[in-house]
């Protein structure tokens, strides 16, 4: 198996893991929390590109998962382009 397949299973295991804790995340809501907290898209025109994935979507199900009290952090919109920059909260230290 190929390094690259071997983490694109890695990624799809932990979105299934996050809405089984979850299940009310969708599956680009899951993708959106994954990718975050492994550093790999930080904001939606990227996470839209590395999936192949409509941007409009992954606007969509960002802002609804920003909603959400403690999901996720919008850092900064870009209105030219659209994109939008989140993180995810910082973890409780307790």
């Amino acid at each position: 198996m190929s390094e690259e397949a071997s983490e694109a299973d890695r990624f799809l295991a932990l979105v299934a893991a996050a809405q089984g804790r979850d299940n009310r995340l969708t599956p680009i809501q899951a993708g959106l929390l994954v990718a975050a907290d492994l550093g790999i898209a930080r904001d939606s025109r990227t996470f839209a590109r590395m999936l192949g994935i409509a941007h409009s979507l992954v606007l969509r199900e960002l802002n609804a998962l920003a909603e959400r009290e403690g999901m996720l952090q919008i850092v900064k919109r870009d209105l030219r382009t659209m994109r939008v920059h989140y993180t995810l909260p910082p973890r409780d230290e307790t």
